[in-house]
């Protein structure tokens, strides 16, 4: 199964090619997705993306300017709506999400073989990975209330008289990197991600290995140690409404989009690892199918022969690409700081990248969610494959329409665009407040770079979603 479904390439020859493609889909019969995925990536060619780029680099030009002219920088204020108490502890949702996460990897290795088919990959891949993004983006850290191992930590160092750590504490955020980093890999190089089996045993292991070491050190370990924890604490950041503790129960918060950045503590070298990583991971995994990547590795991007033919190398550029990515953000916030004040300014000037990182996460798998969340509602109805029709729902339910017409596709990309453009536009206003406190802060030489940077990464991002792309 091919997850991520981008809306596909520009210029004449592989307009013409992928033409000749949908043809003859048509003609052999092939399934509605694929002839939906080409028909998308067709409609999109007649899209002026190329202004789109331009007038997005020009609205974060123009927004750093107005932010050094203003007399006053935007307060990003917050307020309580309401409190309510916790109807249910977070150690029996935490328990329930582990017998839910057991019967996911049953699926997996009992269920159908067809990744679309699939609960477990359509849970994985569309729900939590790109569904559950999305709901954190908008509604805060809801991935805390539904993680299976605090629950079960919680229980086993009870029964084992468990008291104290193991010294992983001292590690900071690095488990949580090496995590995402191993995951990305999965996702992004190895050969077969979606198969049900394969996943099985990945899910299985990551989660028998991580119920170990927060046994070992404690459940307050996994805000650090375990990778999707700290994502979705990290992408939950620049939601407009979110929950805080308030005493016994929830004090449900709303406030502008960054407010919440603004009141976090700097980030330290380990968190910025992972931050950087996830820049740069989802950047490669778009750049890793397009066009340009694969002439640049000499393969014929019109007859792609499959991950197999780019395991080797690609498996090299990720932590390659990523240090290349981590150097050019740091090399531009020290670009633009007074001397000396690099190791202390580093870590609440890289909050200001959250909102590019959870933006381009949203934009970059929009179209898989659109898609193959269809099928993963499809297989709640019969998770095990055994012809259940428990939602009143099937695959026959499934459509791509939208991707076959013009204005389906414009709203699609429009969507993109404005997710992209609005991720860097709070940047730029978060990296003048926080430069704010920084000595020297508030000078052009502060800003230059980081808005060269934002810029760059406006148009990376946007080119990436509309670059001809293979599968």
């Amino acid at each position: 199964m091919h997850r991520r479904r981008r809306q596909g390439p520009r210029g004449g020859r592989s307009r013409r090619a992928l033409r000749r493609g949908a043809l003859a889909a048509a003609a052999w019969g092939l399934p509605a997705a694929a002839l939906a995925h080409a028909s998308g990536r067709m409609v999109i060619l007649t899209l002026p993306t190329g202004a789109y780029m331009i007038g997005a680099a020009f609205a974060v030009v123009l927004t750093a300017i107005a932010g050094l002219a203003a007399r006053a920088l935007p307060r990003f204020p917050a307020r309580r709506l309401f409190c309510r108490r916790i109807l249910v502890p977070r150690a029996v949702t935490s328990w329930l999400a582990a017998l839910g996460l057991g019967g996911l990897v049953w699926a997996g290795l009992a269920g159908s073989r067809d990744p679309l088919g699939n609960l477990l990959p359509l849970t994985v891949w569309s729900l939590i990975w790109v569904g559950l993004t999305v709901l954190c983006v908008l509604f805060g850290n809801l991935w805390r209330d539904i993680e299976p191992w605090t629950g079960p930590v919680r229980s086993l160092r009870r029964l084992l008289g468990r008291r104290g750590g193991a010294g992983l504490g001292r590690f900071g955020h690095l488990p949580a990197v090496l995590g995402y980093l191993a995951f990305a890999w999965f996702e992004i190089v190895s050969l077969a991600p979606a198969d049900p089996a394969v996943l099985a045993r990945a899910v299985a292991g990551y989660y028998l290995l991580i119920l170990v070491l927060a046994v070992a050190e404690g459940e307050a370990w996994l805000d650090q140690g375990e990778f999707l924890t700290v994502y979705f604490g990290f992408v939950s950041r620049i939601a407009p409404f979110w929950a805080e503790r308030s005493g016994e129960g929830l004090a449900v918060m709303a406030g502008v989009p960054g407010a919440q950045i603004l009141r976090a503590a700097p980030l330290s070298p380990s968190a910025i690892a992972f931050v950087t990583l996830v820049l740069a991971s989802v950047s490669f995994d778009g750049l890793a199918e397009t066009f340009v990547w694969l002439s640049l590795l000499g393969i014929n991007p019109l007859e792609f022969p499959g991950r197999s033919a780019v395991w080797l190398v690609n498996s090299l550029a990720l932590p390659l690409f990523w240090a290349l990515s981590a150097g050019l953000v740091l090399a531009a916030i020290r670009a633009g700081l007074p001397r000396g004040s690099f190791a202390r300014a580093a870590g609440p000037l890289m909050l200001s990248f959250l909102p590019i990182a959870a933006g381009y996460h949203v934009a970059h798998y929009l179209v898989a969610l659109l898609t193959d969340g269809q099928y993963a509602l499809a297989a709640l109805s019969d998770p095990f494959g055994r012809g259940w029709n428990l939602l009143d729902r099937t695959a026959r339910d499934v459509t791509f329409g939208f991707l076959m017409t013009r204005e389906g596709v414009q709203a699609v990309w429009m969507a993109q665009f404005l997710t992209i453009l609005g991720a860097h536009l709070l940047a730029v206003l978060l990296n003048f407040r926080l430069l704010d406190g920084v000595p020297g802060g508030q000078r052009l030489g502060a800003h230059l770079p980081m808005t060269v940077l934002m810029v760059g990464y406006t148009v990376f991002g946007l080119w990436l979603l509309s670059a001809p792309a293979a599968g």
